[in-house]
């Protein structure tokens, strides 16, 4: 059985900080780059990404191949920046999706 691990990707000020929790951590300067590292993540036993919020935004498409496969589950998070409401909302369609109804 493979040994699944979770990644960090994001702007480097974002997601540093979570090397010191014994995350993988996958620093970006491009959309471009965000895209081929996220897609790379999903080929190699990353069972969780989590992904700024601030790049979520810019690959939208990309974020969405992942949403209905078991792994890897793409997590967003906020950024340096701070929140743009779309990990939130992304949760809330979630519950939506599972409960049939809008409870939160």
């Amino acid at each position: 059985m493979p040994m699944y691990k979770i990644a960090v990707l994001g702007d480097k000020d974002s997601v540093l900080g979570f090397k010191a929790l014994g995350l993988d951590v996958f620093p970006v300067e491009s959309v471009e780059e965000a895209r081929r590292v996220l897609h790379a993540l999903a080929r190699e036993n990353y069972a969780v990404i989590y992904l700024t919020e601030q790049a979520a935004a810019q690959m939208e498409a990309d974020v969405n191949r992942y949403k209905d496969e078991l792994t890897p589950a793409i997590i967003l998070i906020p950024g340096k920046e701070g929140s743009l409401g779309i990990g939130m909302a992304n949760v809330k369609s979630a519950v939506e999706r599972a409960v049939g109804a809008d409870i939160l």
